[in-house]
């Protein structure tokens, strides 16, 4: 027996899902049949809820454990032992960055497959209350005509023909046909509520599923900017970059355990629905739909007989009847009562407006269509929006461990740049090799002072300043540094002018220089001071 239900068969994941653990408040065991109506099973899901406050709460435990370690044990340690801990830092902060990479391309992923099952699941919902909205119209229009219309020209016949034994036997012999359509047809199901119902959901899943979709959207995005920030902040080694960082880190790690735990529950409780779909929904419509009813449409097998076809039926000969019997009358009645034409024919107009609305009301009520929307909205939620759920819950997890990992990475490189800012601290300020000292301490009498350099370049050649002619026996050749006058733009003044005030060590001085630079006149003296005096 083939049957349209074999269409749908649940995914696995979803059986995997259905046999988590199910525990109320006090951890007694609970029913995994989806009942959402019931406070236990509320319970169970927001135990699983509580996932996400467990991880988060193990997390902030393993960062202050390790802080406290930072803190504790904290040594110092040369330059060679910290390149090594610093280039781990570095590693591991770019392995939880491209972790976290990866989580976001899974979270993307998810987001999208979620958003299409749950499109899908409102498309068939508006579709289904569309075709309910049809169905309802027609029964609603053609209850209508026959009671009111037909009604109303039947009296208007009836006084006619009181003189006419055999037509007003006609007449009452289609008033009996008429009462028997108004029967059938209010006899049908009143699917006036489940119309409304499935509306008023479809509106509120897919403003839910919107602002869901844009929550991930955000989050993910979040993600993304904090690995961005967090290379440039270990590029340039900010203090207040790296605070900023930290509460992002901080505030991305509270919603990706807090997701964690919303997308787990709803993905349990979504898969309880999935696993027996059909008991659900015969249980939610049993107040206005009978099981047969609820039966043709979930199952939708040809074997099930049509609840519909007998009302349908007696309706479809009523109408076909009367038709018959108008146009009897219009052929004999007309030319002795002229006055019933307009009264048969109005008859025999609303007769056709009926027989084709009973027609449109058999395809709708016909199981083909809400049994399509059925299975549509199954595959949607129970394939795509399941399966998209369990990539965002991977994400969370993900991206919540490589987050804490991240906190730790900027804690150590915290402390490291605290080490290189006392490191810093501890140098002499006094110390003339200092490439700091000339910028952190201010001395009023040094301030004053000119190099050679400068003062060369403001005077220009005095004869002051070249020294007195030495004896050739005296005379020594000039150190291989000193010929190198291209260094300083070939410009001769430069060769005998030591390296005072350019953070490099002393040479060692020729005895020829050392004659120089004692023969210093006493204007000299007085210009340079006595810095330069050996």
């Amino acid at each position: 027996m083939a049957t349209a239900r074999l269409d749908y068969v649940a995914p696995w994941w979803t059986y995997w899902l259905h046999n988590f653990p199910h525990f109320s408040f006090f951890f007694q065991s609970v029913d995994n049949t989806f009942k959402p109506e019931e406070a236990s099973y509320q319970q169970s899901l927001i135990l699983l809820a509580c996932v996400g406050a467990v991880g988060l709460g193990l997390s902030l435990l393993v960062l202050a454990v390790y802080l406290a370690c930072l803190c504790c044990c904290r040594k110092d340690v040369e330059e060679d032992t910290k390149r090594p801990e610093t280039c781990c830092v570095t590693w591991a902060a770019i392995i939880a960055g491209l972790i976290i990479c990866s989580a976001v391309g899974l979270g993307f992923y998810g987001n999208s497959e979620t958003n299409d099952g749950v499109y899908q699941l409102t498309y068939s919902l508006y579709n289904a209350n569309h075709t309910l909205g049809g169905i309802n119209n027609l029964v609603g229009g053609s209850v209508g005509n026959v009671e009111t219309g037909l009604k109303q020209h039947l009296e208007r016949l009836d006084e006619i023909f009181a003189t006419r034994t055999d037509y007003l036997q006609a007449l009452r012999f289609m008033q009996l046909m008429v009462n028997n359509v108004i029967r059938e047809l209010t006899t049908l199901p009143d699917i006036n509520k489940a119309n409304a119902d499935l509306a008023a959901i479809a509106d509120q899943i897919a403003f839910t599923e919107y602002c869901r979709w844009l929550a991930y959207l955000l989050l993910l995005i979040l993600d993304l900017v904090i690995c961005l920030a967090l290379c440039l902040g270990m590029a340039k080694q900010s203090r207040w970059l790296l605070i900023t960082i930290m509460a992002f880190v901080m505030l991305s790690l509270i919603l990706s355990w807090a997701s964690l735990g919303a997308g787990t529950a709803t993905a349990v409780g979504t898969s309880d629905f999935c696993v027996s779909p059909d008991k659900f929904i015969v249980n939610q419509t049993k107040d206005f739909l009978s099981a047969d009813v609820a039966h043709y449409y979930l199952f939708c097998s040809p074997n099930l007989p049509n609840p519909f076809q007998q009302s349908l039926t007696i309706c479809q000969r009523s109408v076909t009847t009367m038709q018959i019997q108008i146009q009897g009358l219009l052929q004999f009645s007309v030319p002795v009562f002229p006055t019933a034409e307009r009264d048969l024919l109005g008859i025999q107009r609303l007769l056709n407006s009926t027989e084709f609305s009973l027609h449109q009301l058999t395809a709708l009520l016909d199981c083909r269509g809400l049994h399509k929307d059925y299975l549509d909205a199954l595959m949607g939620v129970c394939y795509d929006g399941v399966e998209g759920l369990l990539y965002l819950s991977l994400f969370s997890l993900l991206a919540a461990c490589a987050l804490s990992a991240m906190l730790c990475a900027i804690f150590r490189v915290w402390t490291l740049m605290g080490s290189r800012d006392k490191e810093y601290d501890d140098i002499d300020e006094e110390d003339p090799f200092n490439p700091q000292a000339r910028r952190i301490s201010y001395n009023p009498r040094r301030s004053n002072i000119h190099s050679f350099c400068s003062y060369t370049s403001s005077l220009g050649s005095q004869a002051s300043l070249h020294p007195p002619p030495q004896s050739a026996s005296n005379a020594m050749p000039a150190p291989e540094y000193m010929n190198q006058s291209m260094l300083f733009g070939g410009s001769p003044r430069y060769e005998n002018v030591p390296l005072i005030g350019r953070g490099s060590p002393p040479p060692s001085y020729s005895p020829s220089m050392r004659t120089t630079y004692l023969s210093m006149t006493d204007a000299q003296i007085r210009h340079f001071g006595t810095d330069f005096q050996v």
